[in-house]
């Protein structure tokens, strides 16, 4: 079943073909920015891309000579593209990397970073996992991280739980099937740094998640694939645990303060261990050359535009942060 988040996105796409294909040679078509055609391109991150495409369908909606195509290939994918110059935005649901910023560097690529919304990892299993609610970082290190390859029982990993001290280990007798973003995923990254970094290092292990599970770009088939099975474990942005959420149980997170479960109020003032910023990447040279695309950046960080954060299941920045935000991109011009 294709969530109404990747409908958007499909709607999106169409609605920039449809665009391009109404506008055909005549270069001075009413409703676009300054009556010029353009069609612009924003690839990378899965979770920040649901934000993106209600963003673009409003704005194409108000300017049908601007087509804008919104992909999510995941994070890392997309800086590919973003420091190829071959897109004008780069959705990210992680800060980029120093060696993605050096690709950029060498290519040539100036741009800016543009906070825009908060996300909460959501660990997740089947609501008729009653043996599973809440698990700590040393939890998911036993189950997930590297030392945890071959585990296919829950009970595998309870030694290592106890080694570790986690809080919850002894785990449950039953098959441990694993479904989660792979390494092209910001939302993968940022549970790598959150969860396995640390104790990796300390244990002389690579900082990566075993590489026995089943991984996924594809959101929705992440969360069919914990729905649909009674023993489940994984991961994905906040969003879509909550359009989900009839068909998943959240496992709350211990940090070291007690059990928290992830929620807009958790996200918001950071109790909740697994919260994220996301953020948007601009090209600032597309940006000078195209108003289309200077336009386009206005409206995302506008009320209106930014309040497609929300609707689409994600949590508001704080007014400070929301000008910050702003003052960077009007900085960046």
């Amino acid at each position: 079943m294709i969530s109404s988040k990747r409908m958007f996105a499909i709607l999106v796409v169409v609605l920039a073909l449809v665009a391009a294909a109404c506008g055909g040679d005549d270069d001075t078509s009413d409703g676009g920015s300054g009556g010029d055609s353009s069609t612009l391109t924003i690839s990378g991150s899965s979770t920040v891309e649901p934000i993106s495409a209600r963003v673009g369908e409003a704005f194409n909606a108000a300017n049908p000579a601007v087509g804008v195509t919104v992909e999510g290939p995941g994070t890392g994918d997309g800086f590919k593209r973003f420091c190829a110059g071959e897109t004008e935005v780069s959705d990210a649901s992680r800060p980029i990397k120093d060696s993605e910023a050096e690709n950029c560097s060498e290519a040539g690529i100036n741009y800016v970073e543009l906070k825009v919304a908060f996300d909460g990892l959501t660990v997740m299993t089947a609501p008729e996992n009653d043996a599973v609610s809440c698990l700590d970082f040393a939890d998911l290190y036993a189950l997930i991280g590297p030392e945890s390859e071959g585990f296919n029982n829950w009970s595998d990993a309870s030694a290592l739980g106890a080694e570790l001290g986690a809080t919850h280990s002894p785990y449950p007798d039953a098959p441990l099937v694993i479904t989660a973003p792979g390494e092209e995923s910001g939302t993968y990254d940022t549970f790598v740094e959150f969860v396995i970094e640390d104790p990796a290092e300390e244990r002389g292990q690579d900082t990566a998640a075993r590489a026995d599970y089943q991984a996924s770009a594809n959101d929705n088939v992440i969360v069919e694939n914990v729905s649909g099975n009674a023993t489940s474990l994984g991961w994905v942005g906040y969003s879509f645990f909550v359009e989900n959420s009839d068909t998943l149980k959240a496992i709350d997170i211990d940090g070291g303060d007690g059990c928290v479960s992830p929620s807009d109020a958790s996200i918001a003032d950071g109790s909740y261990p697994l919260a994220r910023a996301l953020y948007i990447y601009v090209n600032t040279d597309k940006a000078a050359e195209n108003q289309s695309l200077a336009d386009f950046i206005d409206y995302y960080l506008s009320d209106e535009g930014l309040a497609s954060v929300a609707a689409a299941g994600y949590v508001d920045l704080p007014a400070n942060e929301i000008q910050a935000t702003r003052d960077a991109w009007n900085a960046s011009k």
